[in-house]
């Protein structure tokens, strides 16, 4: 369905209670069954927001005669109607982030505007959001399936631009569910209708702002960074967080990453190859690595093997070989962290899954990632759990 041109107006927010009141009347109010004070300017019913309102209730407020009930003066009393129509109507849409096994993000083209577009669509009357993902899903792509896991939920303003004023925007709610990782194979399985959708491609997260919208870029890269973090859903205004975690103060993934794809092998590299660089997994007692963010472009790097001191000398875990020469990769345990020497580096502790999602690996980030874990449980280490990359301190720190 054409996005953010033929929505349908709904009111999201539904209506306000009004029952009546069974209580006893005293100098301040009224005071309903439960003993909780109603509205104290005499009226003798609670303020219209306090509670779901029962649609057959008409009844006079107690302590009133209906002459008086029906000569409102300043108090907040309002019939069903009158609450019903005070309160503002906005659009609603859902749509799907899907990647592929490259971190890449599905776009796709549309037959009514020049810019990609994520897969989905406008809620219809009736429809819960996470129905109208899948519907779209099914209308769009020929994919079938269910998308329950959000990862945000985006306000757009009325008055954001490029909204013509005949089409009367009123805002908009906007979910964004996880359409997870596809293979190759799900990907290939995917079947265009005959109209409106023109086709898909992956695109690389720092594409995003010169294929998209401008709100439609950013909210993308924060869902996709929610969705690194493992935090659960993302409060947007704009497509921007209303809380930012360290990936989007840092502003992870808005430069290209730099693909190292090639092949992974364990142990020592053979004599004849020349190397390119070494870095290191280097854990903390939770079983999570130092991750650094380049401040200047957001880019994630792992630490060179001298970054803190480590429980023992660091172990050989393998090497990736690609074009460019090889990448060699050491482990060790840290103890601590040494002041920060480079500020133009954040120091951040991940979990290894999440610095492969910050990194263009290919096929090769995944064997590497079966080697760190291999070393994280011989240096007797817990799994860690996924939770938002946590900055460290400039000063250092001891474990």
């Amino acid at each position: 369905m054409p996005q953010l041109t033929d929505h349908g107006e709904t009111d999201t927010t539904g209506t306000t209670d009004l029952t009546e009141t069974t209580g006893t009347t005293d100098v301040q109010g009224v005071t309903d069954a439960s003993g909780t004070a109603a509205a104290a300017d005499g009226t003798g019913r609670a303020p219209a927001r306090s509670a779901r309102p029962d649609p057959a209730d008409r009844t006079v407020p107690v302590g009133r005669t209906g002459d008086e009930a029906g000569s409102r003066g300043a108090g907040t009393w309002m019939t069903p109607e009158e609450y019903g129509a005070s309160r503002a109507a906005v659009w609603t849409a859902a749509v799907v982030l899907v990647t592929d096994t490259d971190g890449r993000i599905l776009v796709q083209s549309v037959d009514y505007r020049a810019d990609r577009l994520l897969p989905g669509g406008a809620v219809d009357a009736g429809e819960a959001p996470s129905a109208a993902a899948a519907r779209e899903l099914r209308e769009e792509l020929g994919v079938d399936g269910r998308w329950p896991r959000g990862l945000a939920v985006d306000w757009i303003a009325a008055e954001t631009p490029g909204f013509p004023p005949e089409m009367r925007f009123p805002g908009e709610i906007l979910h964004v569910y996880d359409g997870g990782t596809w293979c190759p194979d799900r990907i290939a399985a995917v079947r265009l209708p005959d109209q409106e959708i023109t086709g898909i491609d992956f695109a690389e997260p720092t594409d995003l702002p010169a294929l998209m919208d401008p709100g439609d870029a950013r909210r993308t890269l924060s869902a996709l960074r929610a969705r690194i973090n493992g935090c659960g859903t993302a409060l947007l205004e704009g497509g921007r967080p209303t809380a930012p975690t360290a990936l989007d103060r840092l502003g992870v993934l808005r430069t290209r990453r730099t693909p190292q794809h090639g092949t992974w092998h364990r142990g020592p590299v053979p004599g004849h190859l020349p190397v390119r660089d070494r870095s290191a997994w280097l854990f903390a007692p939770d079983g999570r690595v130092l991750l650094l963010i380049d401040r200047d472009t957001g880019a994630a790097l792992l630490p060179l093997p001298g970054a803190g001191p480590v429980a023992a000398e660091p172990v050989a875990l393998g090497h990736r070989r690609t074009d460019e020469g090889v990448h060699v990769r050491s482990a060790a345990r840290l103890t601590g962290l040494p002041p920060a020497r480079d500020p133009a580096y954040a120091r951040l502790l991940a979990t290894p899954e999440q610095v492969r999602e910050l990194n263009d690996w290919g096929r090769a980030g995944e064997d590497e990632l079966a080697s760190v874990h291999e070393a994280r449980s011989a240096l007797g280490l817990p799994v860690p759990e996924r939770t938002p990359p946590v900055e460290l301190p400039e000063q250092g720190l001891c474990w």
